[in-house]
């Protein structure tokens, strides 16, 4: 039998495997080189992005030329699903490839220790000679120190802020300029462009694109419906004549779910009072803009320095979000498809 940090490794390895057979190099020629070289792995979390959000997965007018690069280049997976469709459980699970029920992150409330004890799969690629980097979002906790396994550390505390974000930068607190994605993407690319005998792995998730959750004085959280999804500046006229599409299921009563159903205080019911308004949506579509490009910055700057062919590329997220399908809204728990997927 395989102790958990040996199936643990079996379960990376094998993935990274699988990514170097099925992927390639981003733009080789061949996929067998005479001597190989171990990958670099970069990889970009975006919160709530959900599976139709992009171009290449069909939204009719999105642009993400970059993201779509990489599919174009590369390889979609289409059938891809989350077990367990809620920010915390899904993190611990891309960074474990455990199921919540084996790594404990069970729910979003703040398990900062016991994410410092967790075995990832940065810390197995530390330990075999990688060069690790984390820039974005750890979302286990409110804690943004630094975890075990990564050589280089900017974090950002809880759900932190869409512009002007407070980092926490190995180990040190720092007030920044600008949007957040960009204060992202800018720390992600120097971390890329540094001059390094060791394959890197660099691990982005990204706070976008997550709504603005506002603090009470009592310290806690306003209602997730009522935040506000905040793009970049210079991308806040994006889509303004864009119509949003709609599945069969929106604004629809979800009939015979009984836990839907129920009577909650002063709440309507779940139906074409309580979907997600259209300018939200295209608000947390204009703040995917600043992604993309950050994308096309790490991939251009891969290009640059001979690293891009050598270069495992990957874009996913973490779970997707309800634009009024069965009446829902913000929510992303449930096993529909739009959450899910």
């Amino acid at each position: 039998m395989l102790n958990n940090k040996q199936l643990l490794r079996q379960t990376v390895l094998s993935c990274l495997l699988f990514f170097c057979w099925v992927m390639g190099p981003a733009g080789s020629s061949g996929l067998a080189q005479e001597t190989p070289r171990r990958p670099n792995i970069v990889v970009i979390l975006v919160d709530d992005l959900r599976s139709d959000d992009l171009a290449c997965t069909g939204n009719p007018f999105v642009k993400t030329p970059h993201i779509d690069r990489i599919a174009r280049e590369g390889m979609i997976f289409r059938n891809c699903f989350a077990s367990t469709p809620l920010c915390s459980p899904v993190r611990a699970s891309i960074l474990t490839g455990l199921y919540a029920h084996k790594h404990g992150i069970v729910n979003n409330i703040d398990r900062s220790p016991q994410t410092h004890r967790m075995m990832t799969f940065p810390r197995v690629l530390h330990k075999s000679g990688y060069e690790t980097g984390f820039v974005g979002k750890w979302h286990m906790g409110l804690d943004s120190t630094p975890r075990p396994g990564f050589d280089y550390w900017v974090g950002i505390p809880g759900q932190g802020t869409s512009f002007n974000p407070v980092i926490n930068e190995q180990r040190v607190a720092k007030l920044t300029a600008g949007h957040v994605t960009d204060v992202l993407n800018e720390r992600a690319l120097q971390f890329v462009k540094r001059d390094r005998e060791k394959p890197f792995l660099l691990y982005l998730p990204h706070k976008a694109v997550h709504p603005e959750l506002l603090q009470r004085e009592d310290g806690s959280i306003s209602d997730p419906a009522a935040a506000n999804f905040i793009p970049a500046l210079r991308h806040r006229h994006l889509y303004e004549d864009a119509k949003i599409p709609r599945r069969p299921s929106y604004a629809k009563t979800p009939r015979g779910k009984s836990a839907l159903l129920r009577k909650i205080g002063d709440l309507p019911p779940l139906g074409a009072d309580t979907v997600t308004k259209d300018e939200k949506i295209r608000d947390r579509l204009r703040m995917l803009a600043a992604i993309d490009e950050g994308v096309g910055q790490l991939y251009d700057a891969l290009k640059r320095n001979g690293q891009l062919d050598n270069t495992i590329f990957i874009v996913t997220s973490d779970h997707g979000y309800f634009y009024g399908e069965h009446g829902l809204s913000v929510e992303r728990r449930l096993a529909y498809e739009e959450s899910v997927h």
